[in-house]
Protein backbone atom coordinates (compact mmCIF):
# COMPACT_ATOMS: atom_id res chain seq x y z
CA UNK A 1 0.00 0.00 0.00
CA UNK A 2 1.69 3.53 -0.97
CA UNK A 3 1.55 6.56 0.98
CA UNK A 4 -0.97 7.88 -1.21
CA UNK A 5 -3.61 5.02 -1.28
CA UNK A 6 -3.16 5.30 3.12
CA UNK A 7 -4.04 9.13 2.38
CA UNK A 8 -6.88 8.36 0.53
CA UNK A 9 -8.08 6.34 2.81
CA UNK A 10 -7.76 8.28 5.78
CA UNK A 11 -9.53 11.21 3.70
CA UNK A 12 -12.25 9.35 2.95
CA UNK A 13 -13.20 7.43 6.12
CA UNK A 14 -12.68 10.84 7.96
CA UNK A 15 -15.17 12.87 5.26
CA UNK A 16 -17.81 9.87 5.22
CA UNK A 17 -18.29 9.78 9.19
CA UNK A 18 -18.69 13.52 8.94
CA UNK A 19 -22.71 13.41 8.84
CA UNK A 20 -22.61 10.11 11.45
CA UNK A 21 -23.33 12.10 14.43
CA UNK A 22 -25.72 14.00 12.85
CA UNK A 23 -27.63 10.93 11.65
CA UNK A 24 -27.60 9.06 15.31
CA UNK A 25 -29.21 12.87 16.80
CA UNK A 26 -31.58 12.86 14.32
CA UNK A 27 -32.49 8.47 14.63
CA UNK A 28 -32.31 9.05 18.47
CA UNK A 29 -34.13 12.48 18.66
CA UNK A 30 -36.25 12.55 15.79
CA UNK A 31 -36.29 16.34 15.41
CA UNK A 32 -35.25 17.51 11.85
CA UNK A 33 -36.61 21.08 12.30
CA UNK A 34 -32.66 22.48 11.89
CA UNK A 35 -31.60 20.07 9.13
CA UNK A 36 -31.32 22.04 5.98
CA UNK A 37 -32.68 19.77 3.50
CA UNK A 38 -30.49 22.01 0.54
CA UNK A 39 -27.67 21.16 2.08
CA UNK A 40 -28.08 17.19 2.39
CA UNK A 41 -29.37 17.14 -1.57
CA UNK A 42 -26.03 19.46 -2.66
CA UNK A 43 -23.87 16.48 -0.54
CA UNK A 44 -25.44 13.68 -2.27
CA UNK A 45 -25.14 15.00 -5.61
CA UNK A 46 -21.70 15.79 -5.22
CA UNK A 47 -20.53 12.02 -3.49
CA UNK A 48 -22.68 10.60 -5.96
CA UNK A 49 -20.44 12.41 -8.78
CA UNK A 50 -17.46 11.34 -6.78
CA UNK A 51 -18.56 7.66 -6.93
CA UNK A 52 -19.34 8.07 -10.50
CA UNK A 53 -15.27 9.49 -10.85
CA UNK A 54 -13.86 6.46 -8.69
CA UNK A 55 -15.66 4.18 -11.33
CA UNK A 56 -14.12 5.91 -14.18
CA UNK A 57 -11.10 5.97 -12.16
CA UNK A 58 -10.96 2.70 -10.92
CA UNK A 59 -10.31 4.00 -7.64
CA UNK A 60 -12.26 1.82 -4.95
CA UNK A 61 -11.12 4.31 -2.09
CA UNK A 62 -13.01 6.97 -3.72
CA UNK A 63 -15.69 4.66 -4.82
CA UNK A 64 -16.31 3.26 -1.44
CA UNK A 65 -16.03 6.30 0.59
CA UNK A 66 -18.31 8.69 -1.15
CA UNK A 67 -20.81 5.64 -1.27
CA UNK A 68 -20.60 5.01 2.30
CA UNK A 69 -21.56 9.14 1.91
CA UNK A 70 -24.17 8.60 -0.34
CA UNK A 71 -25.64 6.05 1.88
CA UNK A 72 -25.54 7.83 5.19
CA UNK A 73 -26.67 11.42 3.24
CA UNK A 74 -29.85 9.55 2.09
CA UNK A 75 -30.98 8.01 5.15
CA UNK A 76 -30.89 11.54 6.47
CA UNK A 77 -32.65 12.92 3.85
CA UNK A 78 -35.11 10.06 4.35
CA UNK A 79 -35.26 10.75 8.01
CA UNK A 80 -36.01 14.66 6.92
CA UNK A 81 -39.03 13.73 4.76
CA UNK A 82 -40.46 11.26 7.40
CA UNK A 83 -39.62 13.06 10.56
CA UNK A 84 -40.73 16.79 9.37
CA UNK A 85 -44.93 15.81 9.42
CA UNK A 86 -44.31 14.55 12.92
CA UNK A 87 -43.40 17.97 14.36
CA UNK A 88 -45.99 19.94 12.56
Amino acid sequence: MTYENIIGIAAGTFTSAAMLPQLIKVLKTRETADLSVVTIIVLITGVGLWVYYGILQKEMPIILSNSFSVLVNSILLICWFLFRKQES
